[in-house]
C-alpha cells in the first residue's frame, strides 16, 4: 500500500501546477474549507474553539476540521493529491510536507489574508531561520503551527524500582541507554513486558540520522550530490540498532506500542521515551495525577561515547499550507483561517505545550517558566533543522528499511548499508 501511494504521489507531482485551474477560479457565495491535520485532543479542544469563533466572524465561511494519527495523515495526504483532491488546509512534519513545494501543489502565503502587512513584517514576527524550510524563490508557503525537538522523559518511579537513581544515572550516552535499559527491562520469555526506552521508529530523518551525525557521517553531502556519507559512522550506527533489537541484547523493537504513547499512563512499562515539549499537555490532560506527582523529568538527548559532534536530535516544524488547487476565494479564507488561529501563541504552548517559533513566544515568560524549556532550548541549539528537500519522505522510507532489516530481518549491517546507498544515491540523482 505505501508503495502505491507514493508511485500514485510521485505520477501526480510529474503534473505541473499551472495545468491545475482550479487555483485562479474565481467563487462566490458560501465557502466550505476543509482542514486535514494530526491528532492532538489538546489542540483540537482550542482549534475547535477558534474556528467556531472565526465562522461566526465570517457567516459566509464553513470549515470542516478532520483529524488523524500522524502517520496515517501522512498516507492520505499523499493519497488525496495524488487524485487532485487535496484539503484546502494541511499540516505536516517538514520533511513530508516540502515535496508538496517543491512540485508546485500548495500556494503561497497571502500575507494581507494571515493578518501581516507584507513579507517583512511576517519575517520579523518569526525568530531567525524557522521560515527558511518553507521559503523557495523568495515565497514563503506556509506558516508554523509548532516547532519541536525530542529530549527524553524519564519514569523516576521505574528507576528507583530497578535500584537506579534517576537523577544521577539517567543515560548521558548511547551505551549508557544499553547498559541503563539491561537494568530496566523486564522479560516474559523473549516478550518484553518492560522496555527501559525504546525509539521513534517511523521518524528516521529526526531521531536517527543524529546518532549518525555524532560518528562523522552524513545523510547527504553538503554539495547535495552524494547520499549515505560515511562508511563506518553508519555501520557502526546499524550495528548498535541489530544489537539494540530483539535479535540482539531484546531491548526494543519497531513491533511494539510507541513508547511515548506508553509513557503518561505510568503503569511500569516504560522508563523512558523520546517525545517533545508538547508531551507535558499530554501528560496532564492524560494522567494528571502522574503531571502533578514530579516523578518525570527530562534529560538532553544522548550521544555517542567516541562522538565527533555534539548533535542532538533535530527539530522540524509542522507548517500549516494551501492547497494550490483550491479556488481564489477559498485560499484567501484559508490564510485568513490559519492566521487567525496562529494568533494565539500563548495558548498553544500553555494549553498544547507546542511551540510557535515567534519572537515573542521565546520571551516571554510562558515560554520561560514551562518545565524543562531550558533543556529544550540547550537541546535546539545543539541540534540542526531536519533534512527535508523534494526526496525527504523517501529517503525516510529507505532507512527506515534499513534499520528494520538489521533489527528484525537477520541482514548483515554491511549489506543493508549498500543497499540504502544504492537506493537514496538513485533518488539524489533523480532532480
Amino acid at each position: 500500500m505505501k508503495k502505491l501511494v507514493l508511485i500514485l504521489l510521485a505520477l501526480s507531482l510529474l503534473i505541473p501546477a499551472g495545468l491545475f485551474a482550479a487555483g485562479g477560479t474565481q467563487q462566490t457565495g458560501p465557502l466550505t474549507l476543509s482542514v486535514w491535520t494530526h491528532e492532538d485532543p489538546n489542540r483540537t479542544r482550542i482549534e475547535e474553539r477558534y474556528i467556531q469563533e472565526f465562522q461566526t466572524a465570517n457567516p459566509n465561511v464553513k470549515v470542516e476540521r478532520t483529524t488523524q494519527a500522524s502517520g496515517k495523515l501522512i498516507e492520505l495526504v499523499q493519497t488525496a493529491f495524488a487524485a487532485n483532491q487535496g484539503p484546502d488546509i494541511f499540516n505536516l512534519s517538514i520533511e513530508d510536507e516540502y515535496p508538496y513545494i517543491a512540485n508546485g501543489r500548495v500556494a503561497p502565503v497571502n500575507y494581507a489574508a494571515a493578518g501581516y502587512r507584507n513579507k517583512a513584517d511576517l519575517i520579523n514576527a518569526y525568530a531567525e531561520g524557522f521560515l527558511d524550510p518553507v521559503t523557495v524563490d523568495g515565497n514563503i508557503y506556509g506558516l508554523p503551527l509548532e516547532l519541536t525537538n525530542w529530549c527524553i522523559y524519564v519514569n523516576k518511579k521505574v528507576f528507583r524500582s530497578a535500584g537506579l537513581d534517576p537523577e544521577r544515572d539517567y543515560p548521558k550516552t548511547w551505551e549508557d541507554m544499553v547498559t541503563v535499559s539491561e537494568k530496566l527491562v523486564i522479560r516474559n520469555g523473549d516478550i518484553l513486558t518492560r522496555r527501559g526506552f525504546d525509539f521513534r521508529y517511523p521518524y528516521y530523518l529526526v531521531a536517527f540520522v543524529p546518532m549518525v551525525e555524532q560518528l562523522g557521517g552524513k545523510l547527504v553531502s553538503d554539495d547535495g550530490k552524494t547520499a549515505i556519507v560515511g562508511d563506518e559512522a553508519w555501520l557502526t550506527f546499524l550495528r548498535f540498532m541489530r544489537d539494540w533489537g530483539p535479535s540482539g541484547k531484546n531491548l526494543g523493537s519497531p513491533t511494539y506500542s510507541n513508547a511515548r504513547n506508553l509513557f503518561n499512563r505510568d503503569n511500569n512499562d516504560i522508563a523512558m521515551a523520546t517525545t517533545g515539549l508538547y508531551q507535558q499537555g499530554r501528560i496532564k490532560a492524560d494522567n494528571p495525577e502522574f503531571f502533578e506527582s514530579k516523578e518525570w523529568m527530562v534529560v538532553p538527548y544522548p550521544k555517542f561515547r567516541n562522538a565527533v559532534k555534539d548533535v542532538a536530535g533535530c527539530y522540524y516544524g509542522h507548517y500549516y499550507m494551501v492547497n494550490a488547487q483550491s479556488s481564489k476565494a477559498n485560499q484567501d479564507a484559508s490564510w485568513k483561517l490559519i492566521g487567525y488561529m496562529l494568533s494565539h501563541p500563548e495558548e498553544y504552548l500553555t494549553e498544547v505545550s507546542l511551540i510557535q517559533p515567534t519572537k515573542a513566544l521565546f520571551n516571554s515568560p510562558a515560554y520561560k517558566s514551562m518545565p524543562y524549556s531550558d533543556v529544550f532550548t540547550k537541546d535546539m541549539q545543539r541540534g540542526h533543522i531536519v533534512y527535508f528537500g523534494a526526496h525527504s519522505a523517501e529517503l525516510q522510507a529507505l532507512i527506515r528499511n534499513a534499520v528494520e532489516s538489521v533489527m528484525l530481518s537477520g541482514v548483515a549491517p554491511e549489506q543493508a548499508l549498500a543497499t540504502l546507498r544504492s537506493a537514496a544515491q538513485e533518488l539524489i540523482d533523480d532532480k
